[in-house]
Formats: structure tokens, C-alpha cells, sequence
């Protein structure tokens, strides 16, 4: 059995702290813990559920505060997945990220997982994942489900 429970925070660097903020308590109800400024940087740490959190830093002018896009080409950390337990919660999540301009909605089905990839202010590819009972399906067998047009009117 490991020694380690679980993820305990991920720190990240962004441009505007603030727009980071608003994005995660917005969108996915973080709440805001830790909202400081010492020593010439300013962080916040925001509660994701679970005993997650995302530690974000503000700290001037860094060429590190805007993500790159290329999955794999992103450095050491690629991307954080956020779990979610409950297809309405799933769903709420999905509508809130295309509402905002932050993803198109598609889910992208494993078997045992499903996803909806997103993008934060700074250009930081996320997913929210929820675990479900299913066969894996690999790579190059999974399954997009778009989001729903809206009906016409």
C-alpha cells in the first residue's frame, strides 16, 4: 500500500492571478484558501475538491506564464486531469466550459474513463474525467461525443 494519498496541490505560473481565479471559482466552484502577496510574488491556493488544489503564482513578467499547446510538448507536466463523480456534475462542468469559451464540449470516451478537454485563461490544457464501468478502449479506438448544437428556434 503507498505511503501517499493522493495529489495535494499542483503549482503552476500565470500572467494574471486574478483572471486565473475567477476562471476556477466560476467555473468548477473552487474555493479561494490562500490569496497572498510576499517577497515579490503573489499566489493563491484554491481548493478543487478532494484534497486538491491548484497553487497558482503570479510573479511579474515570466516567459513561463503562458502555456504551450502541443500535448507532449508542454515540459515535465503535460496537463491535470480533474476527477468528477456524477454524470450531472459531468455535464454541469461540460456546459460551463463551452459557456465560457473554454472548450468545444467534446467528450472523448476510453471505456473507462470519459473526458472533456479544456483551456484555462492562461492556454493551459486541462480535462475533467469521471471513471466508469466499461471496457478500455485504446487510443486509437476511442469515442468523441460533440456537444449538442443548441435546438433552432
Amino acid at each position: 500500500m503507498p505511503l501517499t494519498t493522493g495529489v495535494h496541490h499542483v503549482a503552476l505560473v500565470t500572467s494574471d492571478l486574478d483572471r486565473l481565479i475567477e476562471f476556477y471559482v466560476s467555473v468548477f466552484e473552487a474555493k479561494l484558501n490562500t490569496n497572498v502577496e510576499e517577497g515579490g510574488l503573489r499566489h493563491a491556493m484554491l481548493d478543487l475538491g478532494g484534497g486538491f488544489a491548484l497553487h497558482p503564482f503570479f510573479v511579474g513578467d515570466n516567459p513561463h506564464a503562458a502555456a504551450t499547446a502541443a500535448m507532449f510538448g508542454r515540459g515535465h507536466l503535460d496537463h491535470v486531469a480533474l476527477k468528477v463523480d456524477g454524470t450531472a456534475t459531468f455535464e454541469t462542468l461540460r456546459r460551463r466550459l463551452v459557456e465560457c469559451g473554454a472548450s468545444d464540449g467534446t467528450i472523448t470516451d476510453f471505456g473507462t474513463v470519459r473526458t472533456v478537454t479544456y483551456r484555462d485563461p492562461d492556454g493551459w490544457e486541462g480535462e475533467i474525467a469521471q471513471w466508469q464501468a466499461g471496457k478500455l478502449l485504446t487510443y486509437d479506438k476511442r469515442i468523441h461525443e460533440p456537444f449538442p448544437a443548441p435546438e433552432p428556434v
